[in-house]
């Protein structure tokens, strides 16, 4: 069993991934944040280290993905390869911050790994908007992630939607997270895990 997050930064990702891991006793992959040797680099001048952070990224993830595959047991992974490529490496691309050349190279990268992934049995996409993003990035309270301008979320979100509207490679569970706190809210929190439990139940049968 392999189920997967997918979500913008901010979203709620690593602390549902925690939750499923603890429901399912899964083992949890989360995204590789605080050793993350370009992140903070990134955010202070996004052209110089956008190929930087996208490769390191990408190289992380297909690490991740062949753990998983060698693994006997179920696994909750915070966020997929395709995001890196499809979402964060587009969208980095088309605002300019990735040169041609880079993107080429990328990209060829990407088909190379791509051709010994397997998708999630499950994608969870946790749809949110701009204001709910801003206030999970605030109330995190990571310095580097003070950076983040508006305009960055709002052109993830298009390519999340875009994304998600043609995603086909396995199962898909949608929630709006925008009118919820999983984290205080014990009825939110049992309203996401019973959805996540009807498709995971599905999965076996």
């Amino acid at each position: 069993m392999h189920v997967a997050i997918a979500g913008n930064i901010g979203s709620g990702k690593t602390t549902l991934a925690k939750k499923l891991g603890k429901q399912y006793n899964w083992d949890v992959q989360l995204e590789s944040v605080e050793d993350n040797p370009y992140l903070k680099d990134f955010y202070e001048d996004m052209p110089r280290w956008s190929f930087h952070l996208q490769v390191y990224f990408l190289n992380s993830r297909f690490n991740q993905v062949s753990r998983i595959r060698e693994s006997n047991g179920g696994t909750i992974q915070d966020r997929t390869i395709y995001e890196d490529c499809y979402i964060f490496a587009a969208n980095l691309y088309k605002s300019g911050y990735i040169a041609e050349r880079d993107y080429q190279n990328y990209l060829e990268l990407f088909k190379s790994m791509i051709k010994h992934v397997q998708p999630p049995d499950l994608l969870i996409y946790l749809k949110a908007d701009i204001p709910r993003l801003v206030a999970n990035i605030q109330k995190r309270g990571r310095d580097y992630e003070e950076l983040i301008r508006i305009e960055y979320l709002k052109n993830l979100n298009q390519h999340y939607e875009e994304w998600i509207g043609n995603y086909k490679l396995g199962k898909l569970l949608v929630i709006d997270v925008n009118d919820m706190d999983f984290v205080k809210n014990v009825e939110d929190e049992a309203y996401i895990l019973e959805k996540v439990d009807l498709e995971v139940n599905g999965l076996f049968s």
